[in-house]
């Protein structure tokens, strides 16, 4: 793994390749991860080889052939630096592929600026990003989850005052650029060039020039570009404590904004730690962006609060009225309410823009059922069922509909299909069991709770499904342990007491429906059909002491 120069100096091939494994590994976590190798290859040149850079680009220019005088290939450089680009070359190739050879697909609200039709807001606006993504890395306090959707408005003139940031990031970059080329100094060149290396080159992938991105601005990708800035940092703080007369103030400062910024990195993990943090956070940042909203109001719906994620789902149609996902949840939350036709406007709406969108299908279907409106609903569902062939809740629901209809074998074949789909789609097996019950397919009933149960053997709703099959079929021994097992996992289902209390009195166990019977009333005082089954057992224990008296 040893290689040898012309001048003598060896070099090792091992680590070089372990560079590019270690690149690849760090493309898999995340794309930017492979501009490591380019990083490796600023290092290599300008720490190890220590190349001036200028005269480099002076002898290529002037098409100078002495390149080994600039020392391009000493020491094993260009070898090493071929080796870089061959690797990242092959992984980037590799990742191509399993990509399906072509890019993914980004929308406008992802990264609007790329959508524009004029080539100078584009370009105007992707440097403003840049300036952003600069700012971030000077004063990191305006950070937010998510910045697309409407959180930065594009800029469409020069009039527009934020085109002063765009001034001012290539004001300093290009005062860098010249110092990084032109100073005297050997030392400021390569320190200021390996900075600015390794502050632009890991942002490259992210900067639109190559191909499109799906962000407006994401605080991953500075990750890596913070590397430059703390060169260039702690570079221009040495060259102020040279300068500075009072040194012991500018170490205060710059204490201070360590402290800040370590204060800032508590805050923002803290934000982290929950989802609700994390969202609300961002909406003094990004009041504008549908997301943040719409992510706020998820948020607080998946917790029980429908009346206020109502008003964060508003919102986002408001500020996005093309945002399909908030439409589809704020529909079914309106459908859980029994806000019937404003769901179906809202569900129609969003399958009118998105057509495709196989959810909103079925939640409109499973509002036109609720509405009576049945052959409206069975088209939805089965247009849901078009754009997304495995979907077994859709099954599921098309399948309440037909039972809804009488239409028990199409019913049946519907939640057969939710189960062939997805074996522990528990609602459809309990669904089956419950409508051979109720049309007398006992057999056909206990050998679908049976296979159920094989599936999914924990399910205590299923355990009551079967056991109330096996109570008719007069298998009260079967029957009984099933109730228990069911009861002992759900200890306060008032039906499971009841309906056990059923068995036991059709069993002759009166003591014991009698005592199921009081537990179901108890947890239960309203449970239909207890009461008076309760009513019946207790006249027939006062017969039985009359005549045993």
């Amino acid at each position: 793994f040893l290689l040898t120069d012309k001048e003598g100096h060896t070099f090792s091939v091992f680590w070089v390749l372990v560079s590019v494994v270690l690149g690849a590994i760090a493309m898999l976590c995340k794309e930017q991860g492979i501009t490591i190798l380019g990083l490796n290859a600023v290092f290599d040149a300008l720490v190890i080889n220590k190349i001036n850079l200028l005269e480099l680009i002076r002898k290529l220019l002037c098409k100078d052939k002495a390149l080994e005088s600039a020392g391009l290939l000493r020491k094993g450089l260009l070898f090493r630096i071929t080796l870089l680009m061959c690797g990242g070359a092959s992984i980037l190739y590799i990742r191509w592929r399993i990509m399906g050879t072509g890019p993914p697909a980004f929308t406008e609200v992802d990264n609007p600026a790329s959508f524009a039709d004029s080539l100078f807001v584009r370009a105007i606006n992707y440097n403003y990003y840049y300036s952003l993504n600069a700012w971030l890395l000077l004063c990191p306090w305006w950070l937010c989850f998510d910045w697309s959707m409407g959180c930065i408005p594009l800029i469409k003139s020069v009039s527009d005052w934020r085109i002063i940031a765009l001034a001012a990031l290539w004001f300093c970059l290009i005062g860098l650029i010249c110092q990084a080329l032109c100073s005297e100094d050997s030392h400021k060149r390569r320190i200021l060039t390996l900075g600015l290396g390794f502050l632009i080159i890991p942002f490259l992938p992210a900067s639109n020039l190559f191909f499109r991105v799906g962000f407006v601005v994401a605080e991953r990708v500075i990750y890596l570009p913070s590397i430059g800035y703390c060169i260039l940092f702690t570079y221009g703080f040495s060259l102020l404590s040279k300068q500075a007369k009072k040194k012991k103030i500018l170490a205060v400062a710059v204490l201070g904004i360590l402290l800040i910024n370590v204060m800032r990195c508590a805050l923002r993990s803290s934000q982290w730690r929950s989802e609700e943090q994390l969202f609300r956070s961002a909406l003094s940042v990004c009041p504008l962006n549908a997301k943040v909203h719409y992510n706020v109001g998820k948020n607080l719906a998946d917790k029980g609060n429908q009346s206020a994620a109502i008003k964060y789902y508003r919102e986002a149609v408001r500020l996005n009225p093309k945002y399909v996902h908030a439409m589809n949840n704020l529909g079914n939350i309106l459908k859980e309410r029994n806000e019937l036709h404003e769901a179906e406007e809202l569900l129609s709406l969003a399958v009118q823009i998105q057509p495709d969108f196989a959810a909103a299908w079925m939640n409109l279907g499973i509002v036109q059922n609720s509405l009576r409106r049945f052959e409206e609903a069975e088209q939805s569902y089965w247009t849901a069922i078009k754009h997304r062939k495995k979907y077994p809740d859709c099954y599921y629901n098309l399948g309440r509909l037909y039972a809804d209809l009488n239409r028990h074998v199409d019913a049946l074949n519907a939640w057969r299909n939710a189960t062939v789909l997805k074996p522990e789609h528990s609602l459809a097996w309990n669904n089956m069991i419950i409508l051979l019950d109720n049309t007398g397919n006992l057999a056909q009933a206990e050998a679908v709770g049976r296979e159920a149960l094989e599936l999914i053997p924990n399910d205590h709703s299923l355990m009551f499904s079967l056991a109330n099959v096996l109570g008719k079929s007069q298998k009260y021994k079967e029957s009984e342990a099933l109730f228990l097992k069911a009861i002992k996992a759900n200890p306060n289902a008032a039906s499971y007491h009841g309906n056990l209390a059923v068995l036991y009195h059709r069993w002759g166990n009166l003591d014991l429906a009698k005592k199921h019977y009081e537990v179901s009333l108890k947890l239960d005082p309203m449970a239909p059909g207890t009461k008076e089954n309760y009513n019946l057992l207790r006249r027939k224990l006062e017969q039985l002491q009359k005549k045993g008296g």
